[in-house]
């Protein structure tokens, strides 16, 4: 039968591809613009550094705590109507870059514009991506989405470099084509249910008896692991101050991007000087070529793994990379960057697959959600970084920088993880039931 084919069997449906090529498109276009605001607001339109330091600012709050309106916006006008509505408000945005190479008011509004569509497409992209979808078969979606987002932002920037200070009109006119015409090919799509696994059209997400509680899994998932209709203890947990007896995916998406940009704002600085602009670049395409290839291979490994295993193997990995950029030279930059690589696909996979697995809401508030907690991690990060790197420059050495991140993945991790997870009250009133064969290392009944 359909639903007993293994995971690795089940075909993309057509909606779900085009989804997918979409998303290639989508950010090739961003990249070829996004990357380079600071040089056209401060070298064409002639701003203060300050001033666009406080619009770049402004734009990314809008762009990752604006996710958090993507669960109303799908509630009332649904998972497809949001996509459309995200595009047309990017495709505006980019449509005004036009006129605003000639004035910073225009420029300025056209970039809060594509902002503010970029909040609202990537929850919705998702939730229409996984709509329907069983639990299994998310892990293999949410990589495949990754590779293709992974993919447009390699390729980007470079396609636009020669376009971007000698034909930046012609660059704009370029990507808001492109936006129109993937928006048309989103109306042509069917109209996502904005519901959960499982539920027919219409109707809200089925009644499910929750699994044998686990070690990871107190509370127990649903039986069917579909994931999105688990205890109240399971509820909770997804949401910001949830169930404390284990981490909050919340949480551990604001920390996993609060270490994870250390290295994404500060490795340039840190490794252009010391090696060269050129193997910098080549450290780049190979990071996102790894991301492309590597997260698709281990999806369904990643989905196995424990939320606290994945805790600890995607922050070890980022500790250690940045102990190894902090030894500095071409090996240690390099084999840095892969281990960082490896943490990023480990964590932010299985973040997404534990709020899934855990909200009883629909897919689209799920992701505005892990869009917000991102958010905050970024936030947090960029304040905390200028302030670190400042500091162990004064000192006369960099690598302290790194020592820090590096301390900081190793540390700061344990406060989330804080031991093990209590026994659940349903434990507690059935002592007799045992571990199900494989305990906690069995295949991830709960799994963006």
């Amino acid at each position: 039968m359909d639903g007993e084919r293994a995971p690795g069997r089940q075909r993309f449906t057509a909606p779900q591809v085009f989804l997918l090529a979409g998303s290639f498109l989508i950010t090739l276009g961003s990249f070829a613009v996004l990357p380079y605001m600071s040089v056209v607001l401060h070298q064409r339109l002639g701003l203060g550094l300050g001033t666009v330091g406080s619009v770049l600012a402004v734009a990314s709050l809008i762009q990752f705590s604006g996710g958090i309106a993507a669960g109303p916006v799908t509630a009332r006008i649904g998972l497809r109507g949001s996509m459309l509505l995200a595009l047309a408000l990017r495709t505006a945005g980019f449509a005004a870059f036009v006129p605003g190479l000639t004035s910073p008011v225009l420029a300025v509004g056209a970039l809060f514009l594509v902002s503010a569509g970029a909040a609202l497409y990537l929850p919705a992209n998702k939730a229409y991506l996984v709509d329907g979808a069983t639990e299994a078969g998310r892990p293999r979606l949410l990589s495949a989405s990754s590779s293709a987002f992974n993919a447009g932002m390699a390729l980007g920037p470079p396609l636009a470099a020669p376009l971007v200070l000698g034909s930046p009109a012609v660059l704009f006119a370029c990507v808001t084509g492109l936006f129109a015409l993937v928006g048309v090919g989103h109306a042509l799509l069917p109209p996502g249910r904005g519901t959960w696994a499982g539920a027919a059209p219409g109707t809200s997400a089925p009644k499910r008896e929750p699994a044998p509680a686990t070690a990871d899994r107190p509370d127990g998932s649903p039986k069917d692991g579909c994931g999105e209709g688990g205890s109240a203890g399971d509820r909770s947990a997804g949401a910001p101050g949830g169930d404390r007896r284990r981490p909050s995916p919340f949480a551990v998406t604001v920390l996993s991007v609060y270490v994870f940009m250390f290295f994404q704002h500060y490795l340039a600085l840190y490794a252009v000087p010391r090696t060269s602009a050129g193997f910098y670049g080549a450290v780049l395409a190979g990071y996102a070529g790894l991301l492309v290839v590597a997260q698709p291979l281990l999806s369904r490994r990643i989905a196995a793994l424990t939320y606290r295993g994945a805790m600890r193997l995607g922050f070890g990995a980022m500790a250690a990379g940045a102990a190894g950029i902090g030894l500095g030279g071409h090996v240690g930059i390099g084999a840095g960057s892969a281990l960082m690589c490896l943490g990023e696909i480990v964590l932010f996979l299985k973040n997404d697959l534990e709020a899934l697995a855990r909200s009883p809401a629909p897919a689209a508030a799920v992701f505005g959600r892990q869009r917000l907690a991102a958010g905050i991690g970024a936030f947090g990060s960029g304040v905390a970084g200028g302030l670190l790197y400042g500091a162990a420059e004064a000192a006369g050495s960099a690598r302290g920088f790194w020592a820090a991140v590096c301390l900081q993945g190793l540390l700061l991790p344990l406060v989330l993880l804080g031991g093990r997870a209590a026994p659940s009250s349903r434990a507690a009133r059935h002592p007799g039931v045992e571990r199900p064969p494989g305990g906690p290392g069995r295949p991830f009944r709960s799994s963006r």
